[in-house]
């Protein structure tokens, strides 16, 4: 992903926070929404796009684009700057390839010390037990 490309194409939109406030909340849009259209991107590739696609499939709209928001400031730039800290996080997040799990086998000293263990547990418990009458 162009990180540079991204940021341009981020739209931001400041909105009136909800909740309890004061004098000032009610004159002031403190909160942030960010949207970032995923399908028309110029900063992703058609494999990075089906990948978000497939991991974001419930926080995109049907048009493909992902909403963010940011009210925890009271400062309308920092809950910018968070918003899109978050989104960068996200799309990090998101787009990472996890390693492919190599399947191994147990070496064949791990598996006689687990079979001696075993043995040795056995005959632990089997001494345990009252002599048999005959």
């Amino acid at each position: 992903m162009k990180k540079k490309t991204a940021l341009q194409e981020l739209e931001f939109k400041a909105v009136r926070s909800g909740g309890a406030g004061g004098q000032h909340v009610n004159k002031v849009s403190t909160k942030i929404e960010l949207s970032f259209d995923v399908e028309n991107s110029q900063a992703l590739s058609r494999n990075q796009k089906e990948r978000l696609y497939r991991q974001l499939g419930t926080r995109l709209t049907k048009d493909h684009v992902l909403h963010l928001a940011c009210e925890e400031t009271r400062s309308q730039h920092r809950n910018k700057d968070l918003v899109i800290k978050r989104f960068f996080e996200t799309m990090r997040a998101e787009l990472r390839v996890p390693k492919v799990r190599q399947r191994t086998k147990p070496k064949r000293s791990a598996i006689e010390k687990r079979l001696k263990s075993k043995k040795r547990n056995a005959e632990k418990k089997a001494r345990r037990q009252k002599p048999k009458r005959e």
